[in-house]
């Protein structure tokens, strides 16, 4: 039996469910700069492109930089996977996820990650990422409405 290394991939997700039809709430999440749009800690999302892929660079409200990649989207399924490639968060080795599910009459959003900390606990790196989503998440339930 391997023994579990320190490193191991942490996890974090966080739901909130919405009062509007899925693809309503896609649409609100927006393409890959829709971000800028709904995620309250974002002043700026600057869409570019590197050998075919698409990136994004946030200019985060009170400085600071995150330029990420979208790894994957598929619309019919509502959900796109990115992965972060420089920033100043207590994380690397990032991947998550972002979808919409049908939940009743409204919707599931769900924004998942795994990574690795840097520079801080494990328990500080989650902290730090999940609230990050779940701030994400309450600007998307309130756009969608």
């Amino acid at each position: 039996m391997a023994a579990l290394s320190p490193a191991a991939a942490l996890e974090v997700t966080k739901t909130a469910d919405v009062a509007a039809p899925p693809p309503k709430v896609w649409k609100t999440i927006g393409e890959f700069c829709g971000i800028g749009d709904w995620h309250p800690a974002v002043e700026k999302c600057t869409l570019s492109e590197k050998g075919g892929k698409k990136m994004r660079t946030l200019n985060l409200k009170g400085g600071g930089e995150i330029v990420e990649e979208q790894v994957s989207r598929d619309e019919k399924k509502m959900d796109y996977t990115y992965t972060i490639l420089q920033s100043p968060l207590p994380v690397s080795d990032y991947k998550s996820t972002l979808s919409v599910a049908p939940n009743g009459a409204g919707s599931k959003l769900t924004w998942t990650g795994s990574f690795k900390a840097k520079g801080a606990p494990d328990a500080k790196a989650q902290e730090v990422i999940g609230g990050i989503y779940e701030a994400g998440l309450k600007g998307i339930t309130e756009k969608a409405k």
